[in-house]
């Protein structure tokens, strides 16, 4: 039983990650352009999609029309999953609000979306910051994987307690 939920753990994020790469190469977002550096190379037709707040891990939905991104708004004690359009419109939040929240990426039919959280294993609060008095570290907190419909309805627990 454990072992049939490691393997479906192990294809939903492996198929994940082929729609990042996949969707990253396929559609440019149409938001506000980025100007590069003269003579930049590598980096062309740049668009800015957030304003504000902490934005980070932002992947393609399979088919290039939605963002599953993490953020932390000016208002917001935790890190939270949203998804909005690939010109950056309908943003909206679909994490539960409650805990901190990482890693969001879609299903390959676009259906669903999984992300962790700390939630229901930890608590509805943020948990304690890590010290990073001595530089950037990343806290291993005790995540549980969900899914949830790419409007945030129907959060579901992929796998029981703890992560």
């Amino acid at each position: 039983m454990a072992r049939m939920r490691i393997r479906s753990l192990v294809l939903v994020l492996s198929l994940a990650l082929a729609a990042w790469l996949g969707a990253c190469a396929a559609r440019r977002a149409l938001s506000r352009p980025v100007e590069t550096s003269p003579g930049e190379r590598h980096l062309a037709n740049l668009r800015q999609l957030t304003f504000g707040g902490e934005n980070a891990e932002a992947y393609w939905s399979f088919d290039g029309e939605k963002l599953v991104f993490q953020a932390r708004e000016k208002y917001e004690e935790c890190d939270q999953e949203y998804v909005m359009n690939q010109d950056g419109t309908d943003r909206r939040l679909v994490s539960t609000g409650r805990g901190v929240v990482t890693c969001g990426y879609f299903f390959p039919d676009g259906s669903r979306i999984v992300y962790a959280s700390t939630h229901e294993s930890m608590g509805p609060s943020c948990p304690p910051k890590p010290d990073r008095s001595q530089g950037y570290v990343w806290a291993l907190y005790d995540f549980q994987l969900y899914t949830a419909r790419p409007d945030g309805t129907d959060v579901r627990p992929l796998a029981p307690a703890p992560g």
